[in-house]
């Protein structure tokens, strides 16, 4: 059962996160506080783990909740439950784009999601920040490397 319920909530993340890898940060808090998968604070270890491991961001946070939840089986169903979507709305995509890619419809649509992107990046970036910045050492390295 719960493999069924790591590929339809990753699925469901997989579906929505239309922007990268950032864009699944949000689901993830979501899925911490409505599952006992793993807590927020594992949540920004999977997060450092996934930024610094080879490949996309969202695929490894996926894969690592996975495994976190229900070992290798579980790592591999979350990751085909977020990769599922975008290979079949790729596919689509790429047959449809020829014909509408000149379409203003399609060119408003595209615009009207931007906002919705950033909105959820500056949210993720807020949520690691809450997490992140715990005392006055860590806020002076961030601001460090922010600058």
């Amino acid at each position: 059962m719960i493999y069924l319920t790591l590929f339809f909530e990753f699925f469901k993340i997989g579906l929505f996160a239309i922007g990268g890898g950032l864009v699944t940060v949000p689901f993830l808090f979501d899925l911490a506080e409505s599952y006992n998968w793993f807590t927020a604070k594992e949540l920004a270890d999977m997060i450092a783990v996934s930024e610094s491991t080879p490949g996309p961001l969202g695929v490894n946070m996926a894969t690592f909740a996975g495994f976190h939840a229900a070992g290798i089986g579980g790592g591999i169903v979350a990751t085909l439950g977020l990769v599922l979507p975008s290979v079949v709305i790729i596919i689509m995509v790429a047959k449809l784009l020829a014909q509408y890619q000149c379409n203003v419809r399609v060119q408003r649509i595209l615009d009207g999601i931007r906002p919705a992107v950033i909105a959820l990046i500056l949210f993720a970036g807020l949520q690691i920040g809450k997490l992140a910045l715990i005392d006055v050492l860590h806020v002076v390295v961030f601001a460090a490397f922010f600058a």
